[in-house]
């Protein structure tokens, strides 16, 4: 009688452990992995391989991008990703709804002014924003990424190994508070940004390479694009502070 209780028991055992094993091997295939895009641009460029993750945050809801590089006296050098509806002066996607944008031609100088501006090429209409005629180089944009990404590029020469890589986000129709939908009534371009486009940056130094670079957060832009600066109060700023959750550059031998 013993030996068949002892029995049972080992049986009750082992049967526990098998079912523990399979439920645990269940949950590990569900088990969400974060989807990344990838992209590739310049890659026949001459200069130095960088790579950009950008991880985004809780508030991240389809925002435009630009990347761009200057000297250390801030002197504007390349960009390395804008954003196609941006660079080439088209919406190609819209929804047919009051207050959404509907795809073709379009301008949009409040989304990104800080690269804009940093540029420095002014249209015959007095902004600085590309147009469908004037379009940014098939090298340098791409479509907009729809979470996080990588992307892979490369500098024109390697003529300068000491630059600033500046990033700048913006999100559509983040108001908040301080940034309402009436702030400014009669600045349409106010409208399509709503809390003003935010600014990353960090310094390379090829010749002191690190591990990464952590960009960091250093200002936002002007609300409506009317000018190229950098304005470093980030009082207001609320959720579009959750757009980016990290942004970091590797250089790649």
């Amino acid at each position: 009688m013993k030996t068949r209780k002892y029995f049972i028991l080992i049986l009750t055992g082992l049967f526990l452990l098998i079912t523990l094993f399979f439920n645990c091997v269940s949950t590990k295939k569900t088990i969400d992995i974060p989807k990344k895009d990838s992209l590739m641009l310049n890659q026949d460029a001459k200069g130095y391989q960088l790579e950009i993750n950008f991880k985004k945050g809780s508030a991240h809801n389809y925002p435009l991008m630009a990347i761009w590089i200057e000297d250390t006296n801030g002197v504007y050098l390349q960009t390395l990703y804008v954003a196609e509806s941006i660079a080439k002066g088209v919406f190609k996607k819209g929804q047919v709804s009051e207050g959404k944008w509907m795809p073709g031609p379009i301008r949009r100088p409040a989304a990104l002014p800080y690269w804009a501006f940093s540029r420095g090429v002014k249209e015959a209409d007095g902004l600085y924003v590309p147009t469908e005629k004037t379009p940014v180089a098939d090298a340098y944009t791409g479509a907009t990424p729809t979470g996080n990404f990588v992307l892979r590029t490369k500098t024109e020469d390697q003529s300068v190994s000491v630059f600033n890589i500046y990033f700048e986000i913006n999100q559509t129709w983040d108001w908040n508070e301080y940034w309402t939908n009436n702030k400014f009534p009669d600045d349409e371009d106010y409208k399509t940004s709503c809390q003003p486009a935010l600014v990353y940056s960090s310094r390379i130094d090829i010749s002191k390479p690190q591990n990464e670079y952590n960009l960091k957060l250093i200002g936002h832009s002007h609300y409506s694009g009317k000018d190229g600066r950098l304005y470093s109060d980030l009082s207001t700023i609320t959720t579009a502070l959750n757009i980016a959750d990290k942004i970091v550059v590797k250089i790649i031998r």
